[in-house]
């Protein structure tokens, strides 16, 4: 049961204002912080004062300690002696070997093979006059036989022909005989019809005696000129089979072929049993004393090449075939230069005569080969090796007190690991040959092989020791 109560004014309390909770929990936070901040401050403003001036404590309070002079850096490196003289590179390219002799041999005469060389095989070695094949012979020694036969017939006939000239020049003689006796009848029957001893019929008997005698000459004449055409005939007869008697020994004679050269057998084509015809190729060679290298030389090398001594051919090289690891080496000299330009290669064809001996090991055409042509050679020149050449033309001279002293020089020629160069080297010059980095006039070197040192300081350079100051 609710009651409302009256009290009076003086019990009434004075109207408090209100405030919330978290205001006042916020305000005492933010008055902690900011003092917490203060302090942190202030202390680390102590321990830098105090880290500051135990430094400086010790700084001051530290001994002296005597320090290493600076030495100069050397550096290792190895040197070259040159010296002035004629120098000859080397050209290096590469070939191939080819046969510098090489045939198809075919069967002159066609029949069966009757016999093989045993070396007729490919790889095998025949040697010049060696039997390769026989063909039969019978019908070829049938042929001589006939052309023989033949020959003598022709050669009796021309006998018999000969003995009836011999008859006609007799009969010539006779019948001219016959007729200088009737033309003296003649004559003297003439003699005695002026004389009125005979009559004209005697003459007239004489006159036709003499016309006979000369109709007998006449036709002996006749016959002796056809005798003698006849021996005419005969000797044409005779030669022709002459020619064939001599074509069946021939033919006779090529039913074995023979090695023209010493030889290697390529490829063959020949059995026993075997029918070949005339033209049938039989085997394959090449001459195994006349291999060449064929290389190509660029247009630069042949022109320094041809400039110097006008042409290439005669100049001595050398070939290598490299069998596994080791190199197999063979002289040669160049015989001639091909026909062409090798446009397709960019240079020029050189053929090399390889010589050969029977100690050596025998090349093969295609093998591939290195080939070592001698280059122009350069007068009063120096060969360094290449990493003594810096930039476009210096090298670094190594003095008698082991510094560098720099040179200008003009490259000539490349060769094989070294530059031929002119210019300014000297005879007997001591040239670096390693290559550093920091190079340059005054570095310091120290040969290798030779003890560190340490150099003399130039007056008034020596490096003073650092001590350490007060503050």
């Amino acid at each position: 049961m609710l009651q409302s109560v009256d009290k009076p004014e003086s019990e009434k309390s004075v109207p408090v204002e209100f405030v919330p909770p978290r205001e006042r929990k916020t305000t005492v936070g933010r008055a902690k912080l900011l003092a917490k901040v203060i302090l942190q401050t202030v202390l680390a403003l102590i321990v830098l004062f105090g880290a500051f001036k135990g430094m400086n404590y010790l700084i001051s309070t530290k001994p002296d300690v005597p320090k290493r002079p600076v030495t100069e850096k050397s550096y290792a490196a190895d040197i070259v002696t040159v010296t002035i003289g004629d120098n000859t590179p080397v050209i290096n390219v590469y070939g191939e070997v080819t046969a510098g002799r090489q045939v198809d041999l075919r069967a002159l005469v066609a029949g069966e093979v009757v016999s093989v060389n045993p070396e007729l095989k490919a790889g095998g070695i025949v040697a010049k006059g060696d039997e390769l094949i026989a063909i039969d012979r019978f019908e070829y020694e049938g042929a001589v036989t006939e052309a023989t036969a033949n020959l003598a017939e022709a050669r009796a006939a021309l006998v018999e022909s000969r003995g009836r000239v011999e008859l006609q020049s007799a009969n010539v003689t006779r019948a001219q005989e016959q007729l200088d006796f009737a033309q003296k009848d003649l004559e003297r029957a003439q003699d005695l019809l002026t004389r009125g001893s005979v009559t004209e019929r005697t003459v007239d008997e004489r006159k036709l005696l003499v016309s006979q005698r000369q109709q007998t000459l006449e036709q002996a004449r006749n016959n002796l000129a056809l005798e003698e055409a006849k021996v005419v005939q005969q000797d044409a007869v005779i030669k022709r089979l002459e020619w064939r008697e001599e074509d069946a020994r021939r033919q006779l004679s090529n039913t074995v072929l023979k090695a023209p050269f010493d030889a290697v057998v390529r490829s063959e084509a020949a059995q026993v049993g075997r029918l070949i015809n005339a033209n049938d190729v039989v085997a394959s060679i090449y001459s195994r004393d006349e291999l060449e290298a064929r290389f190509t030389l660029s247009d630069n090398q042949y022109g320094r090449l041809v400039a110097e001594s006008g042409s290439v051919v005669g100049r001595e090289v050398e070939i290598l075939w490299y069998l596994g690891n080791q190199p197999i080496v063979y002289s040669a000299v160049i015989d001639r230069v091909g026909a062409d330009v090798a446009s397709t290669r960019g240079g020029v064809d050189v053929y090399a005569r390889i010589e050969t001996s029977p100690s050596e090991t025998p090349l093969r055409p295609g093998a591939f080969v290195e080939v070592r042509v001698p280059d122009r050679t350069y007068a009063n020149s120096f060969s360094i090796p290449e990493t003594a050449f810096y930039g476009e033309g210096r090298v670094y001279v190594v003095t008698a007190e082991n510094r560098l002293e720099e040179r200008e020089v003009k490259a000539l020629a490349f060769d094989a690991g070294s530059i031929i160069v002119e210019g300014g080297l000297n005879d007997g010059d001591s040239v670096l040959s390693t290559r550093i980095p920091e190079a340059g006039s005054g570095l310091l070197i120290r040969p290798i092989g030779q003890p560190a040192e340490e150099p003399a300081q130039p007056a008034g350079n020596a490096p003073a020791a650092v001590s350490g100051g007060k503050e």
